[in-house]
């Protein structure tokens, strides 16, 4: 080896050894953690059956993210942010892998939202989350200071409602509700004023009526009937519910112990790997562990919204305060659904249900956040 190779060899190491330090760690490690806690419990659900399939591939979608938020991380995103034909092509994308599910997509459990390849399952719906977040950032951060003009309320929710109308008559009800909330969120953070908002909540009061009347399908408005009146059909759709509170409140202080809860290991809860996981959480580890839960999800929340704080263009504040909006729209909704305060919309906890498309497409998000921090744009 050369003079000169050595030097370069030097200069390569010191140059991603100044990268990796530039990290946010914290929050690398926050999900990690979270990942672990899905994983584990994972693994006591699997108990019942037998069947480890979910855990070990869950592992492979874990390994797989973290090697996405450090390679995602030397990437300069910037092309993003000056180029929207590249968002515009990327949104298409993503519409036409929902738009495909109408003819190759896998049906399970009434809905059509997944394509099946080999012992994998890929839902299109979590990309476009990612690309709306991305086009949202870009379309307002160059408007910002226009919010007043409703032309750009409306045209923003154009780019909402395409990609809501197919996930509408797959049919996924709470995808669509996700959609939503990082839309208004997004809005609220851009300036819309108080007049706009409050016109746009009574178009969706009205859209749900119309909606409800002319386009829902009896099952899904049961679903809601039975969030409302779960006694009337307790063993039906109310079912699910009573199972949650009944695994969350056995839970106590400390939990019955890890693969020791009995709704969970009896087969009593339903869904205990992605739906219902956080009553399966709370039944084994009680209080303690969901506080814990909690406290990281908090932690993560705060650091995307540190870093966004950070930045110097409106891009990346905007897409690190979306992804925050984002994350916590699903957290909220999911653990809702266990409580018995929002009706069963099928919304996986971040980080933790089982499900490699909602993990992945959650490490990229990191990863874009993880480059904007490094190159401070």
């Amino acid at each position: 080896m050369t003079k000169g190779e050595g030097w370069a060899i030097r200069s390569l190491m010191k140059s991603i050894f100044s990268h990796f330090k530039k990290l946010d760690w914290i929050l690398i490690i926050v999900a990690f953690l979270l990942v672990t806690i899905g994983l584990l419990s994972i693994y006591s659900s699997s108990l019942n059956k037998g069947d480890f399939l979910s855990f070990k591939k869950q592992i492979i979608f874990f390994v797989f993210g973290l090697f996405l938020i450090i390679s995602l991380s030397f990437f300069d995103w910037r092309i993003l942010k000056n180029d929207p034909y590249l968002i515009l092509i990327l949104y298409f994308l993503c519409l036409l892998g929902l738009f495909g599910l109408f003819f190759f997509g896998k049906e399970i459990r009434g809905t059509r939202g997944w394509y099946k390849f080999g012992p994998f399952s890929l839902d299109p719906i979590e990309p476009i989350k990612l690309a709306l977040l991305i086009l949202l950032a870009k379309y307002f951060s160059k408007r910002h200071v226009e919010m007043y003009r409703v032309k750009h309320i409306l045209l923003s929710g154009f780019y909402i409602l395409i990609p809501s109308v197919l996930i509408f008559f797959q049919p996924d009800i709470g995808s669509i509700l996700i959609l939503i909330s990082l839309w208004i969120g997004i809005l609220v953070i851009s300036g819309i004023k108080l007049k706009h908002f409050l016109i746009l909540c009574f178009l969706g009061i009205l859209i749900f009526s119309l909606a409800w009347s002319t386009a829902l399908k009896d099952y899904q408005k049961q679903r809601v009937i039975s969030f409302f009146l779960p006694q009337i059909e307790p063993l039906g759709v109310g079912w699910s519910q009573q199972q949650s509170k009944i695994a969350i409140g056995s839970g106590g202080i400390l939990g019955q112990g890890f693969t020791k809860g009995s709704q969970t290991q009896y087969g009593f809860l339903p869904e205990p790997k992605t739906d219902f996981i956080f009553a399966s959480i709370a039944e084994e580890f009680g209080f303690i562990g969901i506080s814990f839960l909690l406290i990281l999800f908090s932690l993560f929340i705060w650091r995307v919204i540190r870093n966004s704080l950070s930045f110097r263009s409106n891009f990346s504040r905007i897409f690190g305060a979306g992804f925050a909006i984002l994350i916590f729209s699903q957290i909220f909704v999911n653990i809702a659904m266990n409580l018995g305060i929002l009706p069963i919309i099928g919304i996986p906890l971040p980080f933790v249900s089982y499900g490699g498309s909602n993990l992945i497409a959650i490490f990229i998000g990191l990863g874009i956040l993880q480059s904007m921090r490094i190159n401070n744009y």
